[in-house]
């Protein structure tokens, strides 16, 4: 026989006395046509990732008036998502100050500066083994690398100052240029094996590592100024930058016994194991704040980029 308890001795409370998590002004509001951007920012709702955009700006615009870092990390699918112009401008407005990418990055900026394409159809070249062969590409980075090495520089430097050097017709799409210009710091971190310029007889595998360990120390000492109010922003890398990350903020906390209080930001457009621990969780561990954006870059860099433009305080 079955049993039921007597629902009707239920002890109830009023709504009004409740805490809710969704207020009425937390809700999106529509907008009228012609509305501007500011408008449209304001008009999404104060809940959940669209409530920390509006954080992840705040954070970026306070870390730049307190001449904190901001230092942004990506893949190279950023490049190939045509955002190029974007974080050229984000660093010329002062609001990213060091660049840091894998090999791959540097491929597609140069093809970008040097003929205004780049992204080969991969399918289509690995059936007969063309895939990578590009002579300009190759030719160019690796001799690039060996001169800079040769003279002292990291990888990225000495890519961005051959693309200047060169005058080549799209030099203002590079962001390596952008970076040699502007005296900023571009790591590039190479695997090697891992780019097609890695393919090529010109490739010289002393002078790749030694440039690139260069920009590793160089990393560490941006990732140092992080301490007190920086920033971190990873767009799309999901293991190269992540595993870099992790072991220049040991190697800072090392050496000055600080680096806390600073806040990280990982956009991708999957959920990936890495970067979730790498950026987002172990290095803050109570001393700071992470975020984890999904979406597409193509949308969500614009997104980010107007949102501080209509910050208007850097």
């Amino acid at each position: 026989m079955l049993c039921f308890m007597d629902i009707s001795k239920l002890k109830t409370y009023s709504i009004n006395a409740r805490k809710s998590k969704v207020d009425k002004s937390f809700l999106a509001r529509p907008l009228p046509a012609k509305a501007g951007f500011r408008s449209f920012l304001n008009s999404l709702p104060n809940l959940l990732k669209a409530k920390e955009l509006r954080e992840i700006v705040a954070a970026i615009v306070c870390a730049r008036k307190k001449k904190k870092p901001v230092l942004l990390m990506m893949g190279a699918h950023v490049v190939k998502c045509g955002l190029s112009p974007l974080v050229v401008e984000f660093l010329k407005k002062g609001i990213f100050t060091s660049v840091s990418t894998n090999g791959a990055g540097i491929i597609h900026d140069f093809e970008l500066a040097y003929c205004g394409r780049t992204s080969e159809d991969v399918a289509c070249t690995i059936k007969d083994g063309s895939f990578g062969m590009a002579r300009q590409t190759a030719e160019f980075l690796n001799g690039a690398i060996a001169d800079g090495a040769d003279k002292g520089l990291g990888l990225g430097a000495s890519v961005g100052r051959w693309i200047e050097a060169e005058k080549l017709r799209y030099r203002k799409l590079s962001i390596a240029a952008a970076c040699f210009r502007l005296g900023r710091l571009l790591s590039v971190h190479v695997a090697l094996g891992t780019d097609i310029i890695h393919q090529h007889p010109s490739c010289d595998g002393a002078r790749t590592g030694e440039a690139t360990l260069r920009d590793f120390r160089s990393l560490t000492e941006e990732v140092a100024r992080l301490d007190g109010g920086g920033v971190v922003v990873n767009f799309g890398s999901a293991v190269i930058l992540p595993e870099v990350f992790l072991k220049a903020l040991s190697v800072a906390r090392n050496l000055t016994g600080r680096v806390r209080d600073f806040t990280t930001v990982n956009f991708d457009m999957n959920f990936h194991y890495r970067p979730h621990q790498n950026i987002v969780t172990r290095p803050l561990d109570g001393c700071g704040r992470g975020y984890y954006i999904l979406g597409h870059h193509e949308i969500m860099m614009p997104l980010l980029f107007q949102a501080i433009t209509e910050a208007g305080t850097i």
